[in-house]
């Protein structure tokens, strides 16, 4: 069995899989309040850390997956797999069930 660390850098999900980092909620308001941990609401953002090579067509040929590393995207509120990597959670998606791109 390999080291967390180790995994965590060699991570490349299959197919037309996407693994997101979920954007952390804000700890203080604007004035400097400390929000309890229990009253921060999760957020639907989060950044892409990782992403397959694309799904297969039916004539073989593969379809690339239309995000890359560092795009931020919208979350669906349920979905998604956890994966917990060194200490850190991250979600595993299926490019389909991933909302939108986020543009600045």
């Amino acid at each position: 069995m390999m080291p967390t660390r180790r995994l965590s850098k060699n991570i490349l999900p299959l197919f037309d899989r996407v693994l997101i980092q979920r954007v952390k909620a804000a700890e203080k308001t604007a004035s400097g309040i400390l929000i309890p941990e229990k009253a921060q609401e999760t957020l639907n953002e989060g950044t892409v850390v990782a992403v397959g090579p694309g799904s297969l067509d039916k004539d073989g040929k593969r379809v690339p997956v239309s995000l890359a590393k560092g795009d931020t995207v919208l979350l669906p509120p349920y979905g998604g797999s956890n994966v917990k990597i060194q200490d850190q959670e991250m979600l595993l998606f299926r490019e389909e069930e991933i909302l939108a791109k986020v543009t600045q």
